[in-house]
C-alpha cells in the first residue's frame, strides 16, 4: 500500500519539468544552455529518479554468499556456495494472482480475440496439472483459477515461457497507464490486434495511440511524443534472475549488525532467523508456522482445531510473516520461476572465476533490433511487437567482452568445460530447462531453503509453481534520496570559472 501511494504520487503530483533546469544553467563542459531552443534545445532533466511500480518493492543491491546454507541431502552438488553482488533491483511484493493473470487473459481475448484467438489459448494456465491418478482433485481443475474465493490465491500451471510473456503484457500495460494519467495520452479500450500500446513500438514512432498532449519539443519550438530519455516510462517487468531471487529471500540486511559497518551477524537458513519453521519470539506468534509447506507424509495442514499452516494446498498471496525486505512467501506457498537457464556446474564456474561475480545469471542469447537499409527498426509484426533477431556467432567473433550469440552452454557444456548433456539419454538437462525455486505447499522443509534449487523445462508447467516479477533499477542503489557514490565538501580552486 505504501509504495502504491507513492506510485498514486508520482503519477498525479510529479510533472516533467524540462524547464526548470533552464534558467541560465549551462553544460559544465561546453558552456552551452541546457533547454533552450536558442541554443539548440539539449534537453537535461530535473529527475526525481525511478519510482517503484504496482506491487513493486525496492531491493537494495549488495553482496552475499550464494548457494545452499546447509546440508546437501539430494547430494546434487550443484549449488556450491560462493560470493556474488546483485545490483539494486525491484521485485514483486507477492507472487502473482489468480485475477491479476486474469486480468492478463482478459484483455488478450479483447484485443486479440478474434483476429489471433491463438495468442489467448497459448496464454492459459493448464488447470490439468491438478489431477493425479489416486486423488480426487477434480473440484480444483473447475475452480481454482476462475473462483473467486481464490482471486487472491497464486496462478498456478504457468509455464516459464507463458510467465515470460506476463511479464512483456506488465511492462506495457503499466507504462500505457503511466502515459494515461500523466495526460499524454487519452485512455482507449478499443486497440486491436497490432494497433495496441507497445513500449518499445510508442518510442520509436511505430505506435501513436490517442494523443492528449505531447511534450514540448525544445528543439523546435513544437511538440513531440515521449522518449525514453525523458524518464517517463519504466524498465521492462521480467522475471528475476537465480541471484536476486536468492538475495531478495535470504534479506541478509535483517541480520546486519550495524549501518555503520558490514557485518551480518548470522547466516539464514530460511528467509527468516534460527534453523526452525516456526515464529520463535515469546510473543501471541510464538510457535506459529512460518511458511506453507509440508510438515511431513500425508500432513498438508496439521489437525482440525488447530491447523498448522491454515491452508490444504495454496493460501492467499498475502499470507504469513513477510522477509525484512517486506516480501511475502519467499518460502513456501508455490515454487517460483526464475529467468535462468538451467546448469549444474554453473556455482562452480562461478567459484573459479572473478569475471561473472556480478549479476550472476545463466541464459544469455543476444539480440538485437531487426533494422531496414535506412538504419530504422523495420515494421512491427502482426501482435504490435518490434521485430528482433538472434546475434550470430560470425557477429560476436569480433567482440573482446563476448565471443558467441549464445552463451547457454558457456563454461558448462561447452568444449572448455569438457561437460556434454546427452538430453533423453542419461538426463533432462537441456537448451529448455530453467530454474524454480522457493518450495511449495506440497515440498517438505528442505526446499524453503533459498539456495535449494531445481529446474523443469520451460514448457511445462505444475501445480506447485507460480512466478513473481523483477524490474532493473536505474541509478543510485539506495533509493532517490541518494545519487550514488560517496559526495565529499571541496573548495572549487582560485581562478577557475563558473558559469
Amino acid at each position: 500500500m505504501k509504495n502504491l501511494l507513492k506510485f498514486s504520487a508520482f503519477l498525479f503530483g510529479a510533472a516533467l519539468v524540462l524547464s526548470s533546469c533552464g534558467g541560465g544553467e549551462r553544460s559544465a563542459t561546453t558552456g552551452w544552455k541546457y533547454n533552450d531552443t536558442k541554443w539548440g534545445g539539449y534537453e537535461k532533466l530535473d529527475y526525481d529518479g525511478q519510482v517503484a511500480g504496482p506491487n513493486l518493492v525496492l531491493i537494495e543491491g549488495g553482496t552475499f554468499t550464494m548457494g545452499l546454507t546447509e546440508q546437501d541431502v539430494t547430494y546434487d552438488w550443484n549449488n556450491i556456495p560462493r560470493r556474488v553482488t546483485v545490483s539494486s533491483f525491484y521485485m514483486d511484493e507477492t507472487e502473482v494472482s489468480n485475477t491479476d493473470y486474469r486480468e492478463y487473459l482478459y484483455w488478450i481475448d479483447r484485443v486479440f480475440g478474434e483476429s489471433y484467438p491463438e495468442v489467448y489459448r497459448n496464454a492459459l494456465p493448464d488447470t490439468l496439472v491438478w489431477r493425479e491418478e489416486l486423488a480426487f482433485n477434480e473440484p480444483f481443475v473447475e475452480t481454482y483459477l476462475r473462483h473467486p474465493s481464490y482471486d487472491n490465491y497464486p496462478v498456478v500451471g504457468v509455464s516459464w515461457v507463458q510467465a515470460t510473456e506476463y511479464c512483456k503484457w506488465r511492462t506495457d500495460r503499466v507504462n500505457e497507464m503511466i502515459l494515461v494519467e500523466k495526460g499524454i495520452l487519452n485512455l482507449n479500450t478499443e486497440q486491436k490486434d497490432e494497433d495496441n500500446f507497445v513500449t518499445e513500438s510508442y518510442l520509436v514512432g511505430q505506435y501513436q495511440g490517442d494523443v492528449r498532449k505531447n511534450l514540448k519539443d525544445l528543439r523546435t519550438g513544437g511538440e513531440r511524443p515521449v522518449r525514453f530519455e525523458d524518464g517517463i516510462v519504466m524498465p521492462d517487468y521480467r522475471l528475476p534472475t537465480e541471484a536476486e531471487w536468492e538475495y531478495a529471500a535470504l534479506a541478509l540486511q535483517g541480520n546486519q549488525t550495524s549501518e555503520k559497518d558490514e557485518r551480518i551477524s548470522d547466516r539464514r537458513f530460511y528467509p527468516w532467523d534460527g534453523n526452525t519453521v516456526r515464529y520463535q519470539k515469546r510473543d501471541k506468534y510464538q510457535g506459529e508456522i512460518l511458511a506453507n509447506f509440508k510438515r511431513g507424509k500425508g500432513d498438508y495442514m496439521g489437525m482440525a482445531g488447530n491447523l498448522n499452516d491454515d491452508a490444504h494446498i495454496t493460501a492467499p498471496v498475502r499470507s504469513f510473516m513477510p522477509n525484512d525486505f517486506g516480501l511475502y512467501n519467499m518460502a513456501g506457498n508455490v515454487n517460483e520461476w526464475v529467468l535462468d537457464l538451467y546448469r549444474p556446474l554453473t556455482s562452480a564456474t562461478l567459484s573459479d572465476t572473478e569475471n561473472h561475480d556480478l549479476n550472476a545469471y545463466r541464459g544469455g542469447e543476444f539480440q538485437q533490433m531487426e533494422l531496414d537499409e535506412d538504419g530504422r527498426p523495420v515494421e512491427k509484426d502482426s501482435l504490435g511487437r518490434l521485430r528482433y533477431r538472434y546475434v550470430t556467432d560470425e557477429e560476436a567473433a569480433t567482440r573482446d567482452n563476448y565471443k558467441t550469440g549464445k552463451v547457454y552452454n558457456y563454461l558448462d557444456g561447452d568444449k572448455q568445460s569438457q561437460a556434454y548433456y546427452a538430453t533423453g539419454e542419461h538426463t533432462l538437462v537441456s537448451d529448455e530447462t530453467r530454474v524454480y525455486k522457493g518450495g511449495s505447499w506440497a515440498d517438505r522443509a528442505f526446499w524453503l531453503s533459498p539456495g535449494a534449487r531445481r529446474y523443469l523445462d520451460q514448457n511445462k508447467s505444475s501445480r506447485t509453481i507460480g512466478f513473481r516479477c523483477a524490474m532493473t533499477r536505474t541509478g543510485s542503489p539506495s533509493g532517490n534520496d541518494d545519487v550514488g557514490g560517496h559526495q565529499f565538501n571541496t573548495k572549487r580552486k582560485r581562478g577557475s570559472r563558473r558559469y
